[in-house]
């Protein structure tokens, strides 16, 4: 069963669901994995969504803040959620599909500005995040199972505008790196984006301070899709949507895309 999946930290659903609505219109992805929804699911906008055929969603959300979505044309289980780093804050949840892949959206914490824990609580709770995600996988390494999110860290050189000037910035540290490595390598994660196109300059995110962000291009990769070895394979046709940026009221993230033929 192919199917082509999305992940795109939308920075407030409801705030953007016109966006959502044309996305899923034009690239009509089968599912489509949300971050930063900002909304109690209670609020969630599905009416419109499901008027698209996306009748399915699983999802962990919050009031302002934070919020996982799965959306989905294909039938969905919830697959339960995990509180990472204890700090009750809606970033994880996971779907099983009915071919018994497992998807987990996560949306890894920010960081905060300065990459110190002792002078930054928000940067050592990012990498608090990272180690519970080791820890979990390396408990019970996942069996045909799909990573995706806003993973905040751009981990390769040519993930970023500069490697050398973003040494220091957050999202980009050697630590952070370090800690995210770590974190797949004890899933044995295989990152599907680099797999398919494994060199050269990839973004998803560009900051809102640029004043014309697509003449700076000061971009990162912030935004990740990853895969079980047992079903790597399977993934191909990863792209970028970097004119989404573009449209009117963007997220500062752009959707990533794989197709997986399972």
């Amino acid at each position: 069963m192919p199917f082509t999946l999305a992940t795109w930290n939308i920075n407030s659903v409801r705030l953007r669901e016109g966006l959502v609505q044309r996305l899923l219109r034009e690239e009509a992805p089968d599912i489509l994995c949300l971050q930063e929804i900002k909304t109690p699911i209670d609020k969630f906008p599905l009416e419109g969504f499901a008027a698209l055929g996306y009748r399915h969603l699983v999802a962990r959300g919050q009031k302002g803040y934070n919020g996982v979505a799965i959306l989905s044309k294909l039938p969905l289980e919830d697959s339960g959620d995990r509180d990472y780093a204890g700090l009750g804050h809606a970033r994880h949840v996971a779907a099983r599909l009915e071919n018994g892949v497992t998807i987990h959206n996560f949306y890894v914490p920010a960081g905060g500005d300065i990459p110190d824990r002792a002078q930054n609580e928000k940067f050592g709770q990012k990498l608090d995040f990272l180690t519970e995600m080791r820890d979990v996988f390396l408990a019970e390494r996942p069996e045909r199972a799909i990573l995706v999110g806003d993973l905040n860290i751009a981990p390769r050189e040519d993930d970023v505008w500069n490697h050398k000037a973003l040494l220091k910035i957050v999202s980009h540290t050697p630590v952070e790196v370090d800690h995210l490595g770590a974190a797949q390598e004890a899933g044995a994660w295989v990152d599907i984006t680099r797999k398919d196109l494994p060199q050269g300059l990839l973004y998803s995110w560009w900051s809102y301070r640029s004043p014309d962000w697509d003449a700076a291009d000061k971009g990162r990769r912030l935004d990740h899709i990853w895969a079980t070895p047992d079903i790597a394979n399977a993934g191909h046709s990863s792209r970028i949507l970097r004119p989404v940026r573009g449209w009117e009221q963007p997220s500062d993230h752009v959707p990533v895309f794989a197709t997986f033929d399972l």
